[in-house]
């Protein structure tokens, strides 16, 4: 049975956070991009993406935050991930999302130093 997408923004210091829960695919993506747009429109520099424990990434998911990713390139943010499983950190090497952003253990890790 399919999650449904749950997008949440928050902030956190200057550090603007979007917490993620359920399977973000193509035909879900667009929420996420939604919170990226606000994010961004609100002056955010540094973004931290929460991943739920349980949540679900496909293909056409990963070409949604790589399109995100593109853009935080271009309006000089910074991103940093949390919450992904070890199958997800390996896919997200793999594809090379880790050279856009740093993937951290927990929150309080890619909070730090931010």
């Amino acid at each position: 049975m399919a999650k449904d997408l749950e997008i949440s923004i928050r902030s956190i210091g200057d550090v603007s956070v979007v917490d993620i829960k359920g399977e973000v695919t193509a035909v879900s993506g667009q929420p996420i991009e939604e919170a990226y747009q606000r994010v961004t429109a609100a002056g955010a520099k540094k973004i931290l993406m929460v991943f739920a424990s349980d949540c679900y990434i496909n293909s056409g998911g990963i070409a949604i935050l790589i399109g995100i990713l593109s853009a935080t390139k271009k309006n000089a943010q910074t991103v940093r991930m949390t919450g992904l499983t070890a199958h997800f950190q390996k896919i997200f090497s793999m594809v090379g999302l880790t050279r856009y952003a740093q993937i951290h253990p927990s929150e309080e890790t890619a909070l730090a130093g931010f």
